[in-house]
């Protein structure tokens, strides 16, 4: 039976860290923008300047990274903005 050694430079440590997630809120036709923003107060407790300035940016930009942090956080934090009408989805920080 033959086993692969596997030597320092075969390894890539980034495929062995979890690199954190980020929760997306995308823009949607439905939705105002006092109730966006009342949302981002409500569920993560940010400042009216700071969640005004998050929701201007999913009206603007079509999108904007909200949360970042474990995987299973991020998808409690999609699940929490689906529960009060807003179209969220989660990635890898990298591929944002």
């Amino acid at each position: 039976m033959a086993f692969d050694t596997l030597i320092e430079s075969d390894l890539d440590i980034s495929q062995l860290v979890d690199k954190p997630w980020v929760t997306i809120v995308w823009d949607d036709p439905v939705n105002l923008m006092s109730y966006v923003t009342y949302v981002f107060i409500k569920l993560f407790n940010f400042s009216a300047e700071h969640a005004e300035s998050l929701m201007m940016q999913v009206h603007t930009q079509g999108r904007a990274a909200l949360t970042s942090g474990s995987r299973e956080e991020m998808e409690r934090d999609v699940q929490r903005l689906h529960e009060h009408g807003l179209w969220a989805t989660l990635q890898r920080d990298d591929k944002f």
